[in-house]
């Protein structure tokens, strides 16, 4: 299909669809084309900028593209990170002491978030204790 913008004697401009340029003209020629204000068959092609696309073009949709599907992904990351603090109990400096009361059975077990310098962090994996970093993100005031 093709598009064009059309203009009939009387200045009234609207588009038209077409199979193809031959397809207009055909239909120009046996006074099927009017303008669908006035009814005047005296139709012509507009001056159209092609629609090229360019690698610019291509670049934005797919920075378009990309940052939707950022957005949802990060939207995902927020929705876990707000379900596992509401169901964790926040003991604050206290994560690596707690951590390790669970994993030696020394405390119940339950879900615990607080804070753990990268060296505690190191030391809890080290010894077999289960843990992950929430992930801090944009527009987080964590």
């Amino acid at each position: 299909m093709i598009r064009y913008d059309l203009i009939c004697d009387n200045a009234h401009e609207f588009e038209g669809w077409f199979g193809s340029a031959e397809d207009f003209d055909r239909q120009k020629e046996r006074a099927l084309v009017g303008c669908p204000s006035c009814g005047s068959p005296r139709v012509t092609k507009r001056l159209m900028a092609p629609s090229v696309s360019t690698a610019r073009k291509k670049e934005e949709q797919r920075h378009a593209v990309m940052n939707a599907h950022n957005q949802e992904v990060i939207d995902k990351l927020r929705e876990l990170v707000t379900t596992i603090k509401a169901n964790a109990e926040d003991v604050g400096e206290r994560f690596p002491e707690e951590a390790r009361k669970i994993h030696y059975g020394e405390a119940e077990q339950r879900g615990l978030i607080g804070k753990a310098t990268a060296e505690e962090a190191r030391e809890l994996i080290e010894e077999g204790v289960e843990i992950a970093p929430l992930p801090v993100l944009p527009d987080d005031n964590n």
